[in-house]
């Protein structure tokens, strides 16, 4: 019997300790991505100031594309969407999450959608939305990389470019 005991207490004490792990990295890993959203919405604000916009002034994907080289360490997909509405305006330098990221710059009417690109070597094909007073971000993982794409456009719209630029 106190075997039987031992062994019962044992076991719910790691159901217990496993249950909190849990629970605590679940909150943890909630926290992150909202501080994320916060920290990239941000980004985009601060970028619409004037004269912060865009380093790079180009719709030719291949001037703005070669403009990144020797400024990070990663060559960033840009993609010309003109054809279909999202005209490439440029690109620029950011730092969000303790790390340089390439903001890849359209703009669809008057409305601008920063694109920004890190590399991610997770693995993990994540994706989420959020907004932020009236912004509207999209995160998703591809092909190595970790990608935020945050405007004023709205939800359906943004979706849109989404789904253009993944398929071009």
């Amino acid at each position: 019997r106190p075997v039987l005991a031992r062994r019962a207490a044992l076991a719910a004490s790691v159901a217990l300790g496993l249950g909190l792990s849990g629970g605590t990295g679940y909150w943890f890993g909630r926290t992150r991505r909202t501080d994320d959203l916060d920290l990239i919405v941000g980004a985009h604000v601060r970028a619409l100031q004037p004269g912060h916009a865009i380093d790079v002034v180009s719709a030719d994907g291949h001037t703005v594309k070669p403009w990144f080289d020797g400024k990070v360490d990663f060559s960033p997909p840009v993609k010309d969407l003109g054809a279909e509405g999202f005209a490439l305006i440029g690109g620029r330098l950011d730092y969000v999450e303790g790390r340089v990221a390439a903001v890849i710059v359209y703009r669809r009417r008057q409305h601008q959608i920063d694109l920004f690109v890190w590399p991610d070597s997770s693995g993990t094909p994540t994706a989420e939305a959020g907004t932020i007073d009236g912004y509207h971000a999209r995160h998703w993982v591809q092909d190595g990389f970790a990608f935020w794409a945050v405007s004023d456009l709205n939800d359906s719209e943004l979706d849109e470019f989404l789904r253009r630029w993944r398929a071009a």
